[in-house]
């Protein structure tokens, strides 16, 4: 499952924008497609001269229109379009499987890697923050709301770090497990339940060195994983189930899921667009009363107490990214959220 694709990379993606569309058909009407088009700005803009950066807000900008967001972030006097036809396309398998038949075309023709979801600046952030989380909590620091990561990178940090197996969820390309290679995590694997992302992914790592990172076709939601992982990595997946039109729901079955796949002690790193550090926060909590309350109820039908622990922990969030004022509060476009898996 692929994320929010935010930082096209070159003039191919419009061509990848039009085969898109077509694919889409099926899901909106002509008229939603056109509301899609100008809020998702699918259009020959992103085949143009902007710069990256310009690119990247045109694109955050867009995707805000369409987010599910917390009621203070909007109100109804904004003259905001219609995005139900963008959340639509973006929660459903074929959108993406059409997406990435494109870039698996582009990649073999041209050799390019395809779209860097939230941006190279962003994809970088995480990796190095997570490394540094990864070495505290391997160190037994474990980050508090107040204190910040502060591991240092040095050789028993990067030791440390060939221990850990990591699982990168909804994984893409694979550049994110690219990058966590390159801050010294070695024990990797990406998941994505479309198979054109993992013959791109695969065909990526092969090329730039990196062939011994795992991918498999796999969905997060009906995983057929057996395996527990000490770091899994969620960086735009949570956004795009959430897009679907059954998000509630599929929300709540990614968080059963995920729970599986996290080892205890692990570390679950959550980056989305769609959703601010507290609403992560707040989801995360909900999770857990519902688990503990199946299992006082489990546990009252078998006569005993019940000791459950709630199964994740807030653990910290990068705080580096750029942050702006709105109605008297002060957010940022982007959220990275670490839980520890208890």
């Amino acid at each position: 499952m692929a994320g929010i694709r935010l930082q096209p990379e070159d003039s191919d993606v419009s061509q990848q924008s039009r085969a898109v569309a077509l694919s889409a058909a099926d899901l909106v009407s002509d008229d939603d497609r056109s509301v899609a088009a100008d809020s998702w700005s699918i259009k020959s803009e992103y085949g143009s001269t902007l710069d990256d950066d310009q690119r990247h807000a045109d694109a955050a900008e867009a995707l805000s229109n369409a987010n599910l967001r917390a009621p203070s972030d909007y109100n109804s006097d904004k003259d905001e379009p219609d995005s139900e036809a963008v959340t639509s396309m973006l929660g459903f398998q074929s959108y993406w499987d059409a997406a990435y038949a494109d870039e698996l075309t582009n990649f073999r023709e041209h050799g390019h890697a395809g779209e860097v979801w939230f941006g190279v600046d962003v994809m970088e952030v995480v990796a190095s923050w997570t490394k540094a989380l990864c070495v505290d909590v391997s160190q037994g620091r474990i980050p508090n709301d107040v204190d910040d990561v502060k591991a240092e990178a040095g050789e028993l940090g990067d030791k440390l770090l060939t221990s850990w197996s990591v699982l990168d969820i909804g994984t893409g390309n694979g550049l994110l497990l690219q990058e966590l290679a390159k801050q010294g995590f070695s024990d990797l694997t990406g998941t994505d339940y479309s198979e054109r992302a993992i013959s791109l992914a695969q065909n990526l790592a092969n090329r730039d060195g990196f062939s011994n990172v795992k991918f498999l076709v796999d969905d997060v939601l009906e995983t057929k994983l057996e395996q527990e992982f000490q770091l899994v990595m969620d960086k735009g997946t949570l956004d795009a189930i959430g897009l679907h039109p059954d998000g509630p729901v599929k929300r709540m079955m990614y968080w059963d899921s995920v729970s599986r796949l996290v080892a205890p002690g692990g570390i679950l790193v959550i980056t989305s667009c769609n959703s601010t550090k507290d609403e992560l926060v707040q989801e995360v909590e909900s999770f857990n009363q519902r688990k503990i309350a199946t299992a006082q109820e489990l546990d009252a039908n078998k006569d005993e107490e019940s000791c459950r622990e709630p199964p994740f922990q807030y653990v910290s969030h990068v705080r580096t990214y750029p942050t702006f004022m709105f109605g008297g509060s002060v957010g940022s476009r982007v959220a990275t959220v670490a839980f520890l898996r208890k």
